[in-house]
């Protein structure tokens, strides 16, 4: 048995494709009303406050070393946890 679509009007594939195309040009006028709307207000930066932002130099990400285990007690606990496991991903060298 043949259930009936939920939106009968959306039966056809020329019907479908306009309703893609209305969702697409709907979204398209949302974007552009807004990015008008901000620029009217004033929130856009001014050019040398654009170059400003631009010539300041990247932050450094630190690395810390934290309290995890030390490569020893990994290689320990890998062998454990990998007994009788296939040898690949996380257990490759380590499985049997």
């Amino acid at each position: 048995m043949k259930t009936a679509p939920t939106f009968p009007i959306l039966a056809t594939s020329r019907a479908r494709m306009l309703a893609a195309m209305l969702c697409a040009l709907a979204l398209f006028a949302a974007g552009a009303d807004a990015a008008e709307r901000k620029a009217k207000s004033g929130d856009a930066q001014p050019a040398s406050a654009a170059k400003a932002h631009k010539a300041r130099k990247a932050g450094h990400v630190k690395f810390e070393k934290g309290g995890g285990e030390t490569r020893a007690e990994r290689d320990r606990r890998l062998q454990r946890e990998c007994k009788g496991l296939p040898n690949a991903g996380a257990c490759l060298g380590y499985g049997s």
